[in-house]
């Protein structure tokens, strides 16, 4: 790269930096090298794409383009139509990306092999699975990951999560399919967690329920404190009080929400049943909870798809294919040396279950547009 490139890079950098932010679409002055595209055409695809995408507007340079006439007509014309230049260089290989999953038989293996087949569809360049069990070996994994070139990692489920954590640092890693992760496995890396978005349930319980005032949830510390922080801010924008109670385990959780329905009001309250192994689970809370949010006839909305099925009224969970391709997106900024967020993240990319017994039992109607917006209906028709 020569010296007067570089000065041109710098240039579109500083204006772009001066402008001032406006409403309207965002432009992006894309550099590459023309005999990087010859055979591949790869980054005239890449190009196609971003163009494609709403509010976009992409300005194409290739390297004999950057004589500075050129570019200061370029950067005039888009001036004088409002908004900031964005400087992206396309060029070089990123390399393959591997994934680090579960070695583990139905109905997981599926999950997980929805979430591959997202990240397959968005990666761009070669992904390299490698099932995971119990007993791996670190060395022999980071041997291997060397020896096919990979970079980034993308680790799936506590087995993924674990061998990636035992890696060496040379790797970047980008991890999901597991609902919250000990301190210790963060890696100061971005965690997709399937813990839906506590501002999406509310969002929902709001359009289903909306004389629902305050929303009661029980939890452990360890495994949803992070969560329930977010479930504060976002109860707060909805205007929900949120009334988070913790427990240790089970028989504790039992009493907590015994007391709830004792003094439970139906026209303000609803119960939120969380991704908890300590105060949610299928054979002691559910039932309880189940029976009794029926015959006093409080909401109770989940962030387990199964309990839907059961009776709760509605849950939101992973869209597997989707969450698979936000962690190629994830994958490909960490590789290309994008900034990325760290820490855990609640899920985004979610679907609805919906149980219309329930709704029409509580009194909620559900419009036929607002049933064609859920992915699920409970009971089945």
């Amino acid at each position: 790269m020569t010296l007067r490139f570089l000065q041109l890079l710098l240039t579109v950098v500083l204006i772009a930096c001066s402008l001032q932010v406006q409403a309207g679409a965002t432009r992006i002055a894309v550099i590459f090298a023309e005999a990087d595209d010859d055979n591949s055409g790869a980054f005239s695809s890449v190009l196609g794409g971003m163009e494609g995408t709403p509010g976009v507007e992409i300005i194409r340079l290739t390297l004999k383009d950057l004589e500075e006439p050129r570019l200061s007509q370029l950067l005039m014309a888009a001036a004088l139509r409002g908004g900031p230049i964005r400087l992206a260089a396309a060029g070089g290989s990123i390399g393959p990306i591997a994934v680090l999953y579960p070695d583990i038989g139905e109905p997981y293996r599926s999950v997980f092999s929805k979430i591959i087949e997202g990240i397959e569809e968005s990666a761009q360049t070669k992904v390299s699975s490698f099932a995971v069990g119990s007993n791996f070996n670190a060395q022999a994994i980071s041997g291997e990951l060397r020896r096919q070139d990979v970079r980034v990692v993308i680790a799936l489920g506590r087995n993924g999560l674990k061998a990636a954590s035992a890696l060496d640092k040379e790797f970047g890693v980008i991890a999901g399919g597991v609902v919250s992760v000990p301190d210790t496995d963060v890696r100061n890396g971005a965690i997709l967690s399937l813990a839906p978005d506590p501002a999406l349930l509310f969002a929902r319980l709001k359009a289903l329920s909306p004389k629902t005032q305050r929303v009661v949830v029980v939890f452990e510390p360890r495994q949803n404190a992070w969560l329930i922080k977010l479930a504060k801010e976002a109860a707060r924008a909805q205007g929900i009080e949120l009334l988070a109670q913790e427990a240790s385990d089970l028989k504790s959780s039992l009493v907590i929400y015994q007391n709830f329905f004792a003094t439970a009001d139906p026209k303000r309250d609803a119960l939120w049943l969380p991704q908890d192994s300590a105060t949610v689970d299928d054979s002691l809370v559910l039932p309880l909870v189940l029976q009794e949010s029926w015959s006093k006839s409080i909401p109770v909305f989940s962030s387990n798809v199964s309990h839907v099925k059961r009776g709760a009224l509605f849950a939101l969970y992973p869209n597997n294919v989707e969450l698979g391709r936000n962690l190629a997106t994830s994958a490909l900024g960490l590789a290309s040396g994008s900034p990325v967020a760290r820490g855990v993240l609640p899920l985004r990319d979610v679907l609805t279950a919906f149980n219309t017994r329930t709704a029409s039992h509580l009194g909620l109607a559900s419009s036929n547009a607002q049933q064609q917006g859920f992915d699920l209906l409970f009971p089945e028709q």
